[in-house]
């Protein structure tokens, strides 16, 4: 006769779910505001619009992933990190629309749950919330054995913002003679990681604890530097400027995310040298053998967002820009796009 077969023999733990969930449930209240009504562990999350602050509100949402950066937590078994580049990914693809980040959702997928490292993954969510200054009402946390191995995970985040109709940023008032900003970059990002691995780990043979001079750390934390989210500084910057249009410098690179956002008669012609590129990105192209088209459109390259703002506030921007503590650089301008020619060229 065969043995008594439960969900539990099958790999799948509710103990291990409870305890995982119990172990966030206080952590996540860190970034409640005014408009959550309801505590994790219902079916759905509840949040109340603030319909008096706004006159003809539109949300603004977001979905994405943290990628094979994954792989470098697992390695180095260090998973407090990742869940700021998870809210990263989403808040900064809105906060170029103008949009001001309300809620926060996501989602865990481990082939074996373990509530330590659950907590060590949401305390990351939660600091990248305070950062994107948003509320974290809900998720998902899934036990998958034998889909995932048993010391990995996949991470998914999902993001609510809001915008009045009138102040939207689409890039559609971007023209002629409007000046380019860039905002460094804290590294890599999240973006271009399959590419890092393959170097490093299978051509280089590089362990993650090789020390880098020029990084000033080794692999293995440089490779985890979390994604800068940039939310607070733009918030404040469109609260005081017009911003004709601004793009979330992610995979594609700035050739292809910058173009996502100019009128079809533009170009954006950008200056190659007008900022410092950091160390890890020359590192990567040298030893590497990678061609410059190819750093463009794969890595931020240093620049992690782009605001396109009028010629004559252009220094006015900067200047508010780095009392925020950002790091902005003028890296280029619009120009008139002739017939043929490529949205963007860096030169």
């Amino acid at each position: 006769m065969l043995d008594k077969l439960t969900y539990e023999s099958a790999g799948v733990s509710r103990e291990r779910s409870d305890e995982a969930i119990g172990c966030i449930k206080d952590l996540v209240k860190k970034t409640y505001g005014a408009g959550v009504l309801s505590d994790i562990g219902g079916f759905g999350a509840f949040f109340a619009f603030p319909l008096e602050r706004y006159k003809d509100p539109v949300l603004v949402s977001g979905t994405d992933g943290v990628g094979t950066k994954l792989k470098i937590a697992f390695l180095l078994d260090r998973h407090d990190t990742v869940g700021i580049d998870l809210v990263a990914m989403c808040a900064n693809d809105i906060i170029v629309h103008g949009a001001t980040p309300l809620f926060f959702l996501d989602y865990i997928a481990m082939g074996h749950l373990v509530p330590d490292k659950v907590q060590k993954i949401v305390e990351g969510i939660i600091e990248g919330c305070q950062q994107a200054g948003c509320s974290l009402i809900g998720g998902e946390t899934a036990e998958m054995p034998d889909f995932y191995e048993k010391d990995e995970y996949d991470l998914a985040g999902f993001i609510v913002g809001v915008v009045e109709r009138e102040k939207i940023i689409d890039g559609s008032e971007i023209a002629v003679g409007h000046k380019i900003i860039g905002l460094a970059s804290s590294g890599l990002h999240s973006n271009g990681y399959s590419l890092v691995r393959k170097l490093f780990f299978e051509r280089l043979n590089w362990p993650l604890d090789h020390y880098i001079k020029e990084c000033n750390r080794t692999l293995g934390e440089e490779l985890l530097v979390p994604t800068r989210i940039y939310v607070h500084s733009v918030l404040n910057v469109i609260k005081n400027f017009h911003v004709a249009g601004m793009a979330h410098i992610t995979g594609g690179g700035i050739l292809g995310n910058l173009a996502r956002i100019l009128p079809q008669a533009c170009k954006a012609i950008i200056k190659r040298d007008s900022w410092e590129i950091p160390p890890i990105f020359e590192i990567i192209r040298t030893l590497g053998n990678i061609s410059w088209e190819e750093m463009w459109r794969t890595f931020n390259c240093g620049i992690g967002l782009i605001l396109v703002v009028n010629d004559k506030q252009v220094q006015d921007v900067m200047e508010h820009l780095s009392a925020l503590k950002e790091r902005p650089f003028l890296i280029g301008e619009v120009v008139p796009r002739g017939e043929g020619e490529p949205p963007v060229e860096i030169v």
